[in-house]
């Protein structure tokens, strides 16, 4: 009788999931733990991770849409009721709010009653990416820096079990890096924040510190190269650990990282051909058991329409486990080792990296370089789209093949999830009855303890876990960073100057001087990120486009009032507006706007508007006004570019 082989023990199997309020989250993951997911990945609101309470005046319509909205210990202790989190692994998708939020966590595990030093799980804590890719940044590089390391030594400390960092490279790939690009970017950021952290822990305690720094990576639907760029991780960061810093323990230098399959690949149109993007992309970081991810979450091949239903996050979860159980995968060691195609690959990626981690360590290091790389990521984006936009890259369904019957796992009225219209009223009131509850005097002098901390220069965390038993608040906390660090604009990686990318632009640029010649000036176009959103990536885009097509752009980057987007354009007089939102808070956003655009006297100023938007709520902005609303399957750039001059035509035909 044949023996059962051994297998290997499977990856935690998470879902990246939150929204609305702290309660409809923790039903939502009671149910995931439920179905057999072993890990749980926390999506917190836009306000949460950019230090804003929700009834902060740039919240307003962000509240819960894009994660759940944390403001205070009795938040964390609703998301987390009837979780035991002694027994949990738990990923927090946080950065900025790191501290506060992982000072929340600790806060509710000693309410529980449980040992703080068994808590196991991760906060991803790399602020790096957020100025190039997320921009979901407080304060500038350096106190953002330190604070990464302040979270890594007190874990040290007090959390032996915690991953006190995540060096995330999803975002990178998401904002169109190569797979050079995103290993350079990410190697370059770790050892940055291991520089930083040499001085703040014993150099005996410093080999065990590298061994729990982790990764969070992407994987593209080039599946070869991915599960290539994987191993390539796992050499590079070998060589790093060992030349670098010395370590001379293998499982201190072992590559450990999670992911979560690529998200710009999923299509709007014929969304059901995503399940079998995302099966593919995941097979790139399990096959190579060398190379294997320690966790993965996948997104739901619906996310290119709106908020997945829990069906459509248990249809990815059933996915992994079918790979996990129900193949032999993991009965197998290295599929690819001795492979001559696969080790020149690899090669190749790794010689590709050391150039950019060597021109990005001429430049002083990763936070010096933040300007370098982004717009080193714009440029690749931009090249990434032309080739689609030419067809030189086939995306089925989107450029080949787009005849298609109509989806039935589309329609009905419960095809997406819609979030929940009174969630923000709901949590709002519960902020103010917090406030209200609280000891005063206990918050106010928690608050000055994390002011001296932060202005002293001593470890963030203690007073931030006194700051949560004392019932601060996150804007609270938030605000104090903004008074002591400042606040900070990241660049926008998109020069006035234009590219050489200009191949097949002759007749947009001939239609845009024409335009110009017309107006008696060079056409303007403002480009507008109005909320909290940090995904810029088609905000860079059509700028960078307008601008190579011969308008004369303004781009000042995210994060700004509908207030003051209407004052830029006042004094800026654009022809057309464009504006871009993908955290689903665009009608109160693009309402507010519209009014105070009436208001201004600027109502004859066509705006378009880019985004996740449901075909109901473009409806919808098309009432309020907006010209021209465009969707994930809108790829084609210079097809926009050929609308926002019509729009300037038809405006002069009705002014005639």
């Amino acid at each position: 009788m044949t023996a059962t082989p051994t297998k290997d023990r499977p990856w935690l199997f998470r879902t990246y999931a939150g929204h609305s309020t702290a309660k409809a989250s923790n039903a939502l993951y009671r149910g995931n733990l439920a179905k057999g997911q072993t890990g749980l990945s926390v999506a917190f609101d836009l306000p949460t991770q950019t230090g804003y309470d929700s009834d902060h005046e740039l919240a307003a319509g962000e509240v819960g849409k894009v994660g759940v909205p944390i403001n205070h210990l009795g938040d964390m202790r609703t998301l987390f009721d009837q979780i035991p989190l002694d027994q949990m692994n738990t990923s927090m998708t946080i950065n900025a709010t790191a501290p506060w939020l992982l000072a929340l966590y600790i806060a509710v595990a000693e309410e529980q009653g449980a040992d703080v030093t068994a808590l196991q799980g991760t906060v991803q804590n790399d602020i790096i990416k957020e100025y190039l890719s997320r921009g979901t940044y407080i304060c500038p590089p350096q106190p953002s820096l330190r604070m990464i390391t302040d979270v890594a030594a007190y874990t040290r400390e007090h959390l032996p079990k915690w991953n006190p960092m995540n060096v995330c490279s999803y975002h990178l790939q998401e904002a169109g890096a190569t797979p050079e690009q995103e290993l350079a970017f990410a190697l370059a950021t770790a050892t940055a924040v291991l520089d930083d952290l040499r001085g703040k822990v014993p150099d005996a305690h410093f080999p065990a510190m590298v061994g729990r720094i982790s990764f969070f990576v992407n994987a593209g639907i080039r599946f070869v190269t991915e599960m290539c760029k994987m191993r390539a991780f796992v050499e590079l960061w070998d060589e790093i650990t060992r030349e670098r810093y010395g370590i001379e323990e293998p499982k201190y230098r072992r590559f450990r990282y999670g992911v979560q399959v690529n998200s710009l690949g999923l299509t709007e149109q014929q969304p059901e051909n995503n399940v079998y993007r995302i099966l593919l992309e995941m097979l790139a970081v399990t096959l190579s058991k060398n190379a294997r991810a320690r966790a993965v979450q996948l997104p739901a091949w619906n996310e290119a329409l709106g908020l997945p239903r829990p069906f459509d996050q248990q249809w990815s979860l059933r996915m992994q486990q079918i790979l996990a159980y129900e193949t032999d995968l993991l009965e197998y060691g290295d599929l690819f080792d001795g492979n001559p195609a696969v080790t020149k690959k690899v090669e190749a990626l790794k010689a590709g990296a050391r150039a950019e981690l060597a021109q990005i360590d001429s430049m002083g290091g990763a936070v010096e370089a933040i300007d370098y790389m982004k717009s080193r990521l714009v440029e690749a984006n931009a090249q990434r789209l032309s080739r689609i936009e030419s067809g030189e890259t086939t995306v089925v369904g989107v450029n080949r093949w787009t005849e298609a019957e109509p989806s039935p796992l589309t329609t009905g009225e419960d095809a997406i999830m819609v979030a929940d219209s009174k969630a923000e009223a709901d949590q709002i009131a519960r902020l103010q009855a917090w406030r209200v509850a609280r000891d005063e005097r206990a918050v106010e002098a928690a608050l000055a303890a994390v002011r001296a901390a932060a202005r002293n220069g001593d470890n963030i965390m203690p007073p931030s876990i006194e700051a949560a038993r004392a019932g601060v608040t996150t804007g609270e906390w938030g605000d104090v960073l903004r008074q002591v660090f400042g606040q900070f604009r990241a660049p926008t990686g998109v020069s006035p100057n234009p590219s050489n990318q200009t191949e097949g632009l002759d007749e947009i640029r001939e239609a845009v001087t024409a335009a110009s010649d017309r107006l008696g000036h060079r056409m303007k176009l403002m480009v507008g990120k109005p909320g909290l959103d940090g995904h810029s990536n088609g905000a860079e885009q059509i700028a960078a486009r307008a601008r190579d097509c011969g308008m004369d752009i303004t781009y000042e980057g995210i994060r700004l009032t509908p207030a003051e987007i209407v004052a830029a354009a006042a004094r800026q007089n654009p022809d057309v507006i464009g504006l871009s939102i993908l955290s689903g808070s665009h009608i109160p956003l693009i309402g507010e706007l519209m009014e105070r655009m009436g208001a201004a006297g600027l109502a004859d100023v066509p705006v378009v508007v880019g985004g996740i938007i449901p075909e109901d709520d473009a409806q919808k902005l098309c009432q309020m006004g907006v010209a021209r609303v465009y969707t994930p399957k809108d790829f084609e750039l210079n097809r926009i570019m050929f609308d926002i001059v019509g729009l300037l035509d038809s405006k002069a035909v009705a002014a005639e």
